[in-house]
């Protein structure tokens, strides 16, 4: 969410618009040779049940054009890569260099770089044409973006007719049982194992206060409407703690 008065969340911290992105930027470059063992042992291995299923619905074919937002280490990449083959392309894009030297050399150990193009952008301002993707998506990132609606709308300009806009992303669980566990283990034990396998704690404190001021699956489903993409549905993984938003361009 972002305020009137030009300042937004970081975390549980309000700042100005101007300088969330350099302290977002300063959390990734802290975590970004670590992030794929974080990202197994805080969601115990989920993260690649979610991804997964992500892929299943991307509606992509051999041939395609696939945009990667917030694609840091390029797991979903690589699997955006499978499905559009060698004569499709996929743009594996962050905002944070860190992350994308540690995602480019990853791709390059698979053998995976003739149709794909890395680059640093920022998700508010897409360097692409008009109508130039099939699918568009952005996995554990937009809660980072300060300009959410604006990320959106670049997202849904940059899809073709037919083409799909997905948000994978930390949501709002809906089991009631759930959330205090869930905060328990957010607050506690990750900030902990930050600490234990990153050396830094604050940057997985954030993350976890960075989830709780994301909007919920029904507000983000009504902030994708609002930029004109269409058929918005979402999907709740893990009991809500995960959603994956997909809408369409017609």
């Amino acid at each position: 969410m972002q305020d009137n008065n030009n300042t937004t969340h970081f975390g549980y911290e309000t700042v100005t618009t101007a300088d969330k992105a350099g302290r977002v930027r300063e959390v990734f470059d802290s975590v970004a040779s670590s992030y794929d063992v974080m990202n197994d042992l805080m969601s115990l291995g989920a993260h690649r049940l979610w991804k997964a299923f992500a892929f299943t619905r991307t509606g992509l074919r051999l041939g395609d054009t696939a945009l990667d937002l917030a694609a840091g280490t390029g797991d979903l990449t690589a699997g955006l890569v499978r499905q559009v083959g060698k004569s499709g392309h996929v743009f594996h894009t962050d905002i944070n260099a860190a992350m994308l030297t540690e995602g480019r050399d990853r791709l390059f150990d698979q053998g995976i770089s003739s149709n794909v193009s890395t680059l640093q952008v920022n998700a508010e301002h897409l360097p692409f044409q008009t109508a130039s993707m099939n699918c568009v998506i952005i996995s554990f990132g937009l809660r980072n973006v300060t300009d959410k609606p604006a990320a959106l709308a670049e997202m849904a300009r940059v899809v073709k007719p037919g083409g799909r806009v997905m948000v994978l992303e930390f949501s709002k669980p809906v089991l009631k049982w759930l959330q205090p566990i869930y905060d328990a283990y957010s607050f506690k034990v990750l900030p902990a194992l930050g600490k234990l396998v990153a050396n830094d704690a604050d940057s997985y404190r954030y993350l976890a206060e960075s989830i709780r001021m994301h909007p919920d699956q029904e507000t983000l489903r009504e902030m994708m409407q609002n930029v004109g993409l269409e058929g918005c549905q979402y999907h709740n993984l893990s009991g809500g703690i995960v959603a994956l938003h997909i809408a369409y361009k017609y």
